[in-house]
Protein backbone atom coordinates (compact mmCIF):
# COMPACT_ATOMS: atom_id res chain seq x y z
CA UNK A 1 0.00 0.00 0.00
CA UNK A 2 1.36 3.39 -1.26
CA UNK A 3 2.38 6.49 1.89
CA UNK A 4 -1.21 8.38 1.90
CA UNK A 5 -2.64 10.45 4.56
CA UNK A 6 -5.70 8.47 5.76
CA UNK A 7 -8.65 10.13 7.44
CA UNK A 8 -10.00 7.64 9.95
CA UNK A 9 -13.43 8.05 11.49
CA UNK A 10 -14.16 7.06 14.86
CA UNK A 11 -17.46 6.07 16.34
CA UNK A 12 -19.76 8.99 18.14
CA UNK A 13 -19.75 7.32 21.32
CA UNK A 14 -19.99 4.13 23.29
CA UNK A 15 -21.29 2.39 19.72
CA UNK A 16 -20.25 -0.98 18.61
CA UNK A 17 -17.35 -0.58 15.91
CA UNK A 18 -19.21 -3.12 13.68
CA UNK A 19 -22.60 -1.01 13.21
CA UNK A 20 -20.98 2.09 12.08
CA UNK A 21 -17.44 1.13 10.29
CA UNK A 22 -16.98 -0.76 7.47
CA UNK A 23 -14.09 -3.73 7.93
CA UNK A 24 -12.10 -1.83 4.83
CA UNK A 25 -11.11 0.82 7.91
CA UNK A 26 -9.99 -1.67 9.89
CA UNK A 27 -7.68 -3.50 7.41
CA UNK A 28 -5.99 0.66 6.93
CA UNK A 29 -5.48 0.94 10.35
CA UNK A 30 -3.89 -2.35 10.83
CA UNK A 31 -1.15 -1.06 8.07
CA UNK A 32 -0.44 1.96 10.00
CA UNK A 33 1.93 2.70 12.83
CA UNK A 34 1.65 6.46 12.46
CA UNK A 35 -1.23 8.66 14.11
CA UNK A 36 -2.25 12.23 14.25
CA UNK A 37 -5.21 12.06 17.09
CA UNK A 38 -6.06 14.57 19.12
CA UNK A 39 -5.95 13.11 22.57
CA UNK A 40 -3.77 9.84 22.85
CA UNK A 41 -5.54 8.25 25.51
CA UNK A 42 -9.14 8.07 23.30
CA UNK A 43 -6.94 7.57 20.30
CA UNK A 44 -5.60 4.01 21.61
CA UNK A 45 -9.13 2.95 23.12
CA UNK A 46 -10.49 3.36 19.90
CA UNK A 47 -8.05 1.14 18.30
CA UNK A 48 -7.99 -1.24 20.63
CA UNK A 49 -11.52 -1.77 20.66
CA UNK A 50 -11.43 -1.65 16.49
CA UNK A 51 -8.78 -4.69 16.65
CA UNK A 52 -7.78 -6.06 20.30
CA UNK A 53 -4.74 -7.54 19.04
CA UNK A 54 -3.27 -4.16 18.23
CA UNK A 55 -0.01 -3.70 20.14
CA UNK A 56 -0.59 -0.22 20.78
CA UNK A 57 3.30 0.30 22.12
CA UNK A 58 4.34 -0.36 18.28
CA UNK A 59 2.41 3.01 17.45
CA UNK A 60 3.65 6.41 17.04
CA UNK A 61 0.99 9.44 18.34
CA UNK A 62 1.75 13.34 17.33
CA UNK A 63 -1.07 14.82 19.68
CA UNK A 64 -3.05 17.85 17.46
CA UNK A 65 -5.10 20.01 19.58
CA UNK A 66 -5.53 23.85 20.31
CA UNK A 67 -1.85 23.32 22.47
CA UNK A 68 0.10 22.30 19.53
CA UNK A 69 2.03 24.82 17.82
CA UNK A 70 1.47 25.65 13.66
CA UNK A 71 5.56 25.35 12.83
CA UNK A 72 5.81 21.45 14.04
CA UNK A 73 2.19 20.59 11.89
CA UNK A 74 4.73 19.69 8.65
CA UNK A 75 6.75 17.55 11.06
CA UNK A 76 2.98 14.84 11.43
CA UNK A 77 3.73 13.92 7.60
CA UNK A 78 7.57 13.30 7.59
CA UNK A 79 6.34 9.35 7.69
CA UNK A 80 4.56 9.78 4.52
CA UNK A 81 8.09 11.51 2.66
CA UNK A 82 9.91 8.30 4.42
CA UNK A 83 7.00 5.64 2.53
CA UNK A 84 4.58 5.11 5.70
CA UNK A 85 1.60 6.25 5.96
CA UNK A 86 -0.05 7.96 8.26
CA UNK A 87 -3.46 8.56 9.77
CA UNK A 88 -5.72 11.27 11.10
CA UNK A 89 -8.14 9.74 13.90
CA UNK A 90 -10.62 12.41 14.82
CA UNK A 91 -12.06 12.55 18.85
CA UNK A 92 -15.38 11.54 17.61
CA UNK A 93 -17.17 11.43 13.71
CA UNK A 94 -15.09 12.56 10.62
CA UNK A 95 -11.40 14.00 10.64
CA UNK A 96 -11.49 17.66 9.04
CA UNK A 97 -14.92 17.82 9.80
CA UNK A 98 -15.25 20.59 12.45
CA UNK A 99 -12.13 19.42 13.92
CA UNK A 100 -8.59 20.33 13.35
CA UNK A 101 -7.34 17.87 11.35
CA UNK A 102 -8.32 19.99 8.61
CA UNK A 103 -5.00 22.02 9.04
CA UNK A 104 -3.08 18.85 7.94
CA UNK A 105 -4.79 17.60 5.61
CA UNK A 106 -4.64 21.84 3.63
CA UNK A 107 -0.76 21.12 4.26
CA UNK A 108 -0.94 17.58 3.15
CA UNK A 109 -2.70 19.02 -0.33
CA UNK A 110 -0.28 21.69 -0.29
CA UNK A 111 2.76 18.58 -0.49
CA UNK A 112 1.06 16.76 -2.97
CA UNK A 113 0.23 14.32 -0.62
CA UNK A 114 -3.03 11.64 -1.27
CA UNK A 115 -5.21 11.98 1.16
CA UNK A 116 -7.80 8.89 1.43
CA UNK A 117 -11.34 9.61 3.45
CA UNK A 118 -12.33 6.81 4.57
CA UNK A 119 -16.48 6.18 5.48
CA UNK A 120 -17.84 6.18 8.79
CA UNK A 121 -20.29 8.04 11.29
CA UNK A 122 -20.61 12.13 10.49
CA UNK A 123 -23.00 13.90 12.99
CA UNK A 124 -23.65 16.55 11.17
CA UNK A 125 -24.51 14.79 8.01
CA UNK A 126 -26.81 12.13 9.84
CA UNK A 127 -28.91 15.17 11.77
CA UNK A 128 -29.35 16.63 8.32
CA UNK A 129 -30.63 12.99 6.86
CA UNK A 130 -33.24 12.34 9.56
CA UNK A 131 -34.26 16.19 10.06
CA UNK A 132 -36.44 16.66 7.21
CA UNK A 133 -34.63 19.81 6.23
CA UNK A 134 -33.63 20.97 2.88
CA UNK A 135 -29.99 18.40 2.61
CA UNK A 136 -29.72 20.53 -0.84
CA UNK A 137 -28.66 23.97 0.66
CA UNK A 138 -27.48 24.15 4.38
CA UNK A 139 -24.65 25.33 6.42
CA UNK A 140 -22.71 24.16 8.94
CA UNK A 141 -22.17 26.97 11.76
CA UNK A 142 -20.13 25.44 14.71
CA UNK A 143 -20.35 26.54 17.54
CA UNK A 144 -22.50 30.39 18.26
CA UNK A 145 -20.98 33.34 20.28
CA UNK A 146 -21.03 32.77 24.12
CA UNK A 147 -22.03 35.96 24.92
CA UNK A 148 -25.83 36.34 25.36
CA UNK A 149 -26.99 38.93 23.77
CA UNK A 150 -24.37 38.05 20.63
CA UNK A 151 -25.75 34.39 20.55
CA UNK A 152 -29.25 36.03 20.30
CA UNK A 153 -28.20 38.19 17.41
CA UNK A 154 -26.75 35.28 15.23
CA UNK A 155 -29.89 33.12 15.89
CA UNK A 156 -31.78 36.06 14.59
CA UNK A 157 -29.37 36.06 11.68
CA UNK A 158 -29.41 32.69 11.04
CA UNK A 159 -33.33 32.86 11.02
CA UNK A 160 -33.56 35.38 9.08
CA UNK A 161 -31.06 33.25 6.05
CA UNK A 162 -33.81 30.42 6.55
CA UNK A 163 -36.43 31.93 5.19
CA UNK A 164 -34.86 34.38 2.81
CA UNK A 165 -32.29 31.69 0.79
CA UNK A 166 -34.29 28.44 2.24
CA UNK A 167 -30.92 27.05 3.39
CA UNK A 168 -30.98 24.72 7.11
CA UNK A 169 -28.76 26.05 9.45
CA UNK A 170 -26.97 23.71 11.93
CA UNK A 171 -24.64 24.41 14.96
CA UNK A 172 -23.09 22.85 18.05
CA UNK A 173 -22.82 23.81 21.70
CA UNK A 174 -20.58 22.54 24.20
CA UNK A 175 -23.25 19.42 25.84
CA UNK A 176 -23.04 21.46 29.63
CA UNK A 177 -24.46 24.56 27.60
CA UNK A 178 -27.72 22.46 25.57
CA UNK A 179 -30.33 24.03 27.84
CA UNK A 180 -29.25 27.19 27.07
CA UNK A 181 -28.80 27.72 23.89
CA UNK A 182 -32.66 25.56 23.63
CA UNK A 183 -34.23 28.02 25.60
CA UNK A 184 -32.51 31.17 23.19
CA UNK A 185 -33.71 29.46 20.85
CA UNK A 186 -37.39 29.24 21.82
CA UNK A 187 -37.17 32.81 23.05
CA UNK A 188 -35.52 34.34 20.21
CA UNK A 189 -36.76 31.98 16.86
CA UNK A 190 -40.55 32.85 15.18
CA UNK A 191 -43.19 30.11 16.96
CA UNK A 192 -43.17 28.79 13.17
CA UNK A 193 -39.75 28.19 12.86
CA UNK A 194 -38.29 24.57 13.11
CA UNK A 195 -36.09 23.28 15.28
CA UNK A 196 -34.80 19.84 14.63
CA UNK A 197 -32.54 18.21 17.74
CA UNK A 198 -30.33 15.34 17.22
CA UNK A 199 -28.82 13.83 20.29
CA UNK A 200 -26.69 11.00 21.18
CA UNK A 201 -26.65 10.00 17.63
CA UNK A 202 -25.97 6.34 16.86
CA UNK A 203 -25.93 5.65 20.47
CA UNK A 204 -28.41 3.14 22.75
CA UNK A 205 -30.02 6.40 23.86
CA UNK A 206 -30.42 8.88 20.50
CA UNK A 207 -33.08 10.65 20.19
CA UNK A 208 -33.89 12.92 17.06
CA UNK A 209 -36.68 14.89 17.14
CA UNK A 210 -38.24 17.78 14.86
CA UNK A 211 -40.74 20.13 15.85
CA UNK A 212 -41.94 24.07 15.57
CA UNK A 213 -40.49 26.31 18.15
CA UNK A 214 -43.97 26.68 19.23
CA UNK A 215 -44.58 23.17 19.65
CA UNK A 216 -41.10 22.63 21.39
CA UNK A 217 -42.45 25.30 24.31
CA UNK A 218 -44.43 22.54 25.17
CA UNK A 219 -42.26 20.20 26.17
CA UNK A 220 -38.28 19.67 26.90
CA UNK A 221 -35.91 17.46 26.53
CA UNK A 222 -33.27 16.39 28.65
CA UNK A 223 -30.09 17.10 26.92
CA UNK A 224 -27.91 17.96 30.13
CA UNK A 225 -24.07 16.72 29.00
CA UNK A 226 -25.42 15.16 25.68
CA UNK A 227 -23.82 16.08 22.71
CA UNK A 228 -26.33 17.51 20.33
CA UNK A 229 -26.65 19.20 16.86
CA UNK A 230 -29.31 22.12 16.92
CA UNK A 231 -31.38 22.27 13.04
CA UNK A 232 -33.38 25.13 12.23
CA UNK A 233 -35.48 25.57 9.14
CA UNK A 234 -38.97 27.25 8.06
Amino acid sequence: MAANLFLIPATLGDTAISKVLPDYNKTVILSIKYFIVENIRTARRFLKQTEPSIDINTLTFFELNKHTLKESISDFLKPIEEGYSVGIISEAGCPAIADPGAEVVALAQQKNIRVIPLVGPSSILLALMASGFNGQHFAFQGYLPIDNEQRKETLKKLEQRIYAENQTQLFIETPYRNDKIFNDILKTCKPATKLCIAADITLESEYIKTLSVSDWKKQKPDLSKRPCIFLLYR
